[in-house]
């Protein structure tokens, strides 16, 4: 990545992009309009940082980066939400049956 691409903010395919002011924006956006929120944050990977999945009481759910385990938890104090590491309990029922319904009614259009 040369000097030029690092200022205007690109990246090459296949490079990781970290979390941004932006993405925790859009989180906060996103909880202040519904109710039952948790989160799970889920492990960086070879392809992805480490990002945050915020699950609304009827399992409507997002994801976005975060700035790793820590700044999940900062995000779960501002938010008043409980924070769950996803690979020791795993993604709530409420989540795979919201997109279960979503899949559904996708099909049926």
């Amino acid at each position: 990545m040369g000097v030029l691409d690092r200022l205007l903010g690109r990246q090459r395919p296949g490079m990781r992009r970290a979390a941004s002011d932006a993405d925790l924006n859009y989180l906060e956006q996103w909880a202040a309009s519904r109710r039952g929120l948790e989160a799970f944050v889920e492990p960086r990977t070879t392809v992805t940082e480490t990002t945050v999945v915020l699950v609304a009481h009827d399992g409507e759910w997002t994801r976005r980066r975060i700035d790793g385990g820590q700044g999940a938890r900062r995000l779960g104090k501002r938010l008043r939400i409980p924070v769950y590491d996803v690979a020791l309990i795993g993604y709530p029922q409420r989540m795979r049956d919201y997109t279960a319904r979503q899949r559904i009614l996708r099909e049926r259009d």
